[in-house]
């Protein structure tokens, strides 16, 4: 009796590793069938020289951008202490005050994603950054022309463009304030353990980890969360199985008017997901718990457990930039 307790200790001590490595093993060839680790640069990078990039950076963190000097970027898309291109609002008051009725998205590695904006109205991070800046519940400036025209009055930026932009000759132009902007944000690239994991180490995800993605896989959270970004490319209504409460607003629809497009959104990327709470395009979902309890109900018609849910976070926290730390 002895002797086969000493066997079954050696047993679980020395074979349960391998197991676990074996298991791994299995489960980074099958996730690779549907994620992609993140690319070292973004695309439209190729003419991001230095200059133009710090003048973005510049440019994003600037709240003479806004009407009354109140409002950047950077506001509602903090970067500073580990923030993660957030508010972390539910929606996000402009320079006047007045409340956004959607969620504002991360911009951490925002320019791999096929469109900007949870309706898609913006094809990339260029036209995204025109954006904000003329919308008058966000930062209200008038018109293309009386932003130009502030800028043009700043000396700083006089000298700053002309080096960004050394051919061009209008240097200080809308199009290139957001192409200035876009080049700062296509830098905000952040690897995580799990990219660690794609890339064959096998010991970058805890054993919780691994189950969450085998999970994730399992209830078929990869039809739409995939990729490199997993997520971001595709636009699914919001209630495919099981209707979403707040109807109010009815996503694409009220851009194109088609009925097929009611209550459809961009799929949200997942990348840093347990630092960009409240959830959903409205920001009326609290907890990445709640998030994920939610979408398996109006999305897949599954009610998961608390340990599925607890599984599938701790997953999702191994998303999170290396360099910032989880909340």
């Amino acid at each position: 009796m002895k002797h086969f307790s000493w066997f079954f200790i050696f047993l679980l001590f020395f074979t349960a590793p391998v197991t676990y490595a074996d298991d791994a093993e299995k489960l980074m060839s099958r996730a690779m069938r549907y994620f992609e680790p993140l690319p070292e640069t973004m695309p439209e990078s190729e003419d991001d020289t230095l200059e133009r990039i710090e003048l973005g950076r510049k440019l994003f963190n600037d709240k003479r951008l806004s009407i009354n000097d109140s409002q950047s970027c950077a506001t509602c898309h903090r970067l500073e202490n580990g923030a993660a291109g957030v508010d972390n609002l539910s929606t996000s008051p402009g320079a006047k005050g007045q409340v956004g009725s959607r969620n504002s998205p991360t911009v951490l590695n925002a320019g791999f994603q096929g469109s900007q904006f949870w309706d898609g109205r913006a094809e990339n991070l260029v036209e995204q950054a025109k954006g904000p800046i003329l919308n008058p519940i966000e930062m209200g400036m008038f018109d293309e022309n009386s932003v130009v025209n502030k800028i043009k009055g700043i000396a700083e930026y006089r000298d700053a463009f002309q080096k960004a932009f050394p051919q061009a000759k209008q240097a200080i132009t809308y199009q290139n304030i957001a192409e200035a902007i876009a080049s700062f944000e296509r830098t905000l690239i952040t690897p995580s353990r799990f990219d660690d994991f794609l890339n064959g180490d096998t010991n970058a995800l805890s054993k919780i980890e691994l189950q969450g993605l085998k999970s994730f896989i399992k209830f078929d959270c990869v039809s739409c969360h995939d990729a490199v970004m997993v997520g971001g490319e595709l636009f699914e209504p919001l209630g495919k199985e099981n209707p979403y409460d707040n109807q109010s607003d009815q996503g694409v629809y009220e851009i194109t008017g088609k009925e097929k497009d009611r209550m459809v959104f961009k799929v949200a990327p997942l990348r840093n997901v347990a630092l960009t709470a409240p959830y959903f395009h409205d920001g009326k979902i609290e907890t990445l718990s709640e998030a994920v309890r939610k979408m398996g109900w109006l999305q897949l018609n599954e009610k998961l457990t608390d340990q599925e849910v607890n599984k599938i976070v701790s997953f999702l926290k191994a998303l999170t930039d290396k360099s910032r730390v989880e909340k």
